[in-house]
């Protein structure tokens, strides 16, 4: 079983920054591919950013250039930089652990990130 925690949400205004993090428990974290979603009100959850267990990342294009994720795997966490955040990126923010062929998919309970104007 996996247990992911996610932190470093919070209220910040139009164009600054937060870091999201999120922990993982157990020992498949590096072997794991790691994603931030997002839900914000009224609408679907949407993948924000992924990273592969070999580094390789993903950005949805409403991100791109903004922010950043990576991954520190003695530390079974991943990370996402969040810079020249927008109001439109107001959501809560879940964390995704993907064993891929091993087995198992794991979600964080999630992180309110609020964008003021």
């Amino acid at each position: 079983q996996v247990h992911l925690v996610e932190s470093g949400g919070g209220l910040v205004q139009a164009g600054g920054s937060l870091r999201l993090s999120c922990a993982a428990s157990g020992k498949l974290f590096g072997v794991s591919d790691m994603g931030w979603y997002r839900q914000a009100p009224g609408k679907q959850r949407e993948l924000v950013s992924s990273i592969t267990s070999g580094g390789s990342t993903n950005y949805a294009d409403s991100v791109k250039g903004r922010f950043t994720i990576s991954r520190v795997n003695a530390k079974s966490t991943v990370y996402l930089q969040m810079n020249s955040l927008k109001p439109e990126d107001t959501a809560v923010y879940y964390c995704n652990l993907d064993l891929g062929y091993l087995g198992g998919n794991y979600w964080g309970e999630g992180t309110l990130v609020t964008v003021s104007s």
